[in-house]
């Protein structure tokens, strides 16, 4: 395939990917879009001018704040939309020809304003990289029995908070908590000084359903709109003082970031990969066929004081032990209902290598390892002023699909 659009060999988003996000455009209207290397294409215009009159839509479906309504639309509707728009983005099209409405439709990227792609209704944080929940066993439990005896039978998982998942580009305001100094008999109140960034992915959920109703493994990618990058940010001193018995509270609900695009499912196909070997065997519920886990680069970058973006983390979203399958599955295997816009996050995804772990307590072993920064700084955990970046993109036969990134500046608590 080739667009009539040009873009970078290297641009995330090429004609193979087709993502969908919302933006405000001409700083007066917001509207569902989609890109293609940097521009941006106005889905509801696009829409108004009849080119998508054979899937019979609803009214205003992409003249929208979020994308909601068009994912609760299902894959029986957003697949071959997506392919229709794909085709229409191709040279030769009847869009390539329509030079009037592309003056109307296409804007630079850097002429429009990203927003929040879903209303997110619900939000559950997974921990499902085996190589992070060894290595914060090995920091905080036992290093020979670093597993707790539940994680290689349930991809375990926690409730978070919805209202406080932000788009990139907003700035996160160091979060204030209790914390229990070293030596001290008693807690402190202020600001953490243990800031951390999770490196993980995110997907959405395409579908209501209703209470009582199980997704199992076999259908469950039908509930997955698609995917994006996730920044769990974490208060680790907070998170230490708080999280027994009930796990982590004020050290994770002030914010999480996501990128702006969502890639489907459809457009990670080819990028699928066999998952690691599971032992002991699941029960029943958890097995799966087929390949469910995907090769996705990951990468982390600091930018210090002076703008140098540093290289702190090489990741892979393939790692996990645990897949988006049997996440789903077991978070509705008792009957627990999910809501289009739902997203589900992975976890810290970190490799077996140093340099491959997703956070900085593990890349620094709990801040005694610092990281040095170009501009000849060091960082134990996150700085105000700091920008934290997330990137992630696959690649294969040279073709690549990419999420561009999440990133986000931590400001001081005033």
């Amino acid at each position: 395939m080739t667009s009539f659009i040009p873009y970078n060999q290297d641009s995330d988003f090429s004609i193979h990917n087709i993502p969908f996000g919302v933006a405000l455009l001409d700083e007066s209207f917001t509207a569902a879009v989609t890109r293609i290397g940097d521009t941006v294409i106005d889905l509801a215009t696009l829409c108004d001018a009849g080119y998508f009159d054979e899937f019979e839509l609803p009214d205003n479906v992409f003249d929208a704040f979020t994308l909601n309504h068009f994912i609760d639309l299902g894959k029986a509707i957003t697949v071959p939309l997506r392919e229709k728009i794909q085709q229409l983005l191709q040279e030769g099209s009847e869009l390539h020809q329509d030079t009037e409405l592309q003056e109307e439709i296409f804007y630079d990227y850097d002429d429009v304003i990203m927003l929040m792609p879903v209303h997110v209704p619900n939000y559950t944080d997974f921990y499902s990289s085996i190589e992070h929940a060894t290595n914060v066993g090995k920091m905080f439990r036992d290093p020979e029995n670093a597993l707790l005896p539940n994680w290689k039978h349930i991809p375990v998982g926690y409730h978070g908070r919805a209202s406080s998942i932000v788009v990139s580009g907003y700035p996160i305001t160091r979060p204030n908590g209790q914390t229990m100094p070293e030596g001290a008999d008693a807690p402190v109140f202020g600001p953490t000084k243990r800031l951390d960034f999770e490196l993980e992915m995110g997907f959405v959920v395409n579908s209501n359903t209703d209470m009582g109703k199980a997704i199992s493994t076999r259908e469950a990618e039908e509930y997955i709109f698609g995917m994006v990058l996730f920044n769990d940010w974490s208060a680790r001193d907070i998170q230490k003082w708080e999280y027994v018995p009930l796990g982590p509270f004020l050290a994770k609900n002030f914010a999480s970031t996501i990128s702006p695009w969502i890639v489907t499912l459809e457009a990670l196909s080819p990028y699928r990969v066999a998952g690691p070997k599971q032992d002991p065997e699941v029960l029943p519920y958890l097995q799966y066929t087929g390949d469910r886990n995907f090769d996705i680069n990951l990468e982390v970058y600091i930018v210090d004081q002076e703008g140098n973006e540093n290289l702190v983390s090489e990741s892979n979203f393939k790692y996990m032990y645990w897949n988006m399958s049997q996440q789903l599955a077991h978070h509705t295997v008792n009957g627990c209902n999910v809501e289009a816009g739902d997203i589900y996050a992975s976890g810290t995804i970190s490799g077996e290598k140093d340099n491959s772990f997703g956070s900085m307590l593990e890349l620094t072993w709990g801040g005694k390892k610092p990281l040095k920064m170009k501009d000849g700084t060091e960082r134990k955990f996150i700085e105000d002023g700091d920008v934290v970046i997330l990137k992630g993109f696959c690649e294969k036969d040279g073709v690549r699909v990419g999420f561009g990134e999440a990133s986000a500046m931590v400001i001081a608590n005033e």
